[in-house]
């Protein structure tokens, strides 16, 4: 009997228009599929700072992905082909932790040529450089690129002035301010510590990048966003 022939794969990776190598679907990827694990070697926070720690300032090259607070993935170790998706400010998928595994996830329904993305959502240091949104570029080409694969700047409040409501043969009342509730960042997000790059000129992964090499590319920067960042990956 003839053997039935085995399904094309779902993706392969080549040369991308956004960074590097990219992850291209073969065919199509319907919305909720799992298309990949990112694997690589899992090390502490600790561990990774110290792999990385003499990278120059404006590299942003790593494959570093935080699982949690304890566990780092270092997909430039025994990694796959998942640490070169990119960074996309309208991504066509997300990262997801389960069991403390990354998983890449299609958000909608992804046509064969369409190169995968998902949102790296590094997160911002105080202590990082004047130029780090320039060093962690984001050239994705989306109608709503944000221009970096850091997350958007939280713009400062205003200071509202306090209204006060006049009672008859009363006491003026002060109308308490109600404050916004603080948004937790979703889990499985990619996150690396820039920290120990940007030490050494006073600043201070990928895993996300910036330098459009013709080699392969991480997936974020040297920090990824250490808030169980999904996750995310480093370019």
């Amino acid at each position: 009997m003839k053997k039935r022939a085995s399904r094309r794969p779902l993706f392969e990776v080549r040369h991308s228009p956004i960074h590097g190598y990219g992850v291209f679907a073969l065919r199509r990827i319907r919305k909720g599929t799992t298309v990949t694990e990112y694997l690589g070697d899992r090390v502490t926070h600790e561990e990774a700072d110290a792999r990385y720690e003499d990278k120059a300032p404006n590299d942003n090259h790593t494959f570093l992905f935080t699982v949690d607070s304890k566990t780092v993935i270092d997909g430039g170790v025994g990694g796959n082909d998942a640490r070169f998706i990119n960074h996309g400010c309208d991504p066509n998928c997300e990262s997801t932790t389960q069991n403390k595994r990354i998983y890449v996830e299609a958000i909608r329904t992804i046509q064969p040529g369409e190169e995968l993305a998902y949102d790296y959502q590094i997160e911002r240091d105080p202590e990082d450089p004047p130029n780090v949104d320039a060093i962690f570029a984001c050239r994705c080409g989306a109608a709503s690129c944000r221009g970096s694969m850091l997350l958007a700047r939280k713009k400062p409040r205003k200071k509202s002035s306090k209204k006060v409501r006049k009672t008859v043969g009363a006491k003026a009342l002060k109308q308490p301010v109600k404050q916004a509730k603080k948004k937790s960042l979703p889990a499985g997000r990619p996150a690396e510590s820039r920290r120990a790059a940007m030490r050494r000129e006073g600043a201070r992964r990928p895993v996300a990048t910036v330098n459009a090499a013709a080699g392969p590319r991480s997936a974020a920067g040297t920090r990824l966003a250490r808030a169980a960042k999904r996750g995310g990956t480093a370019r």
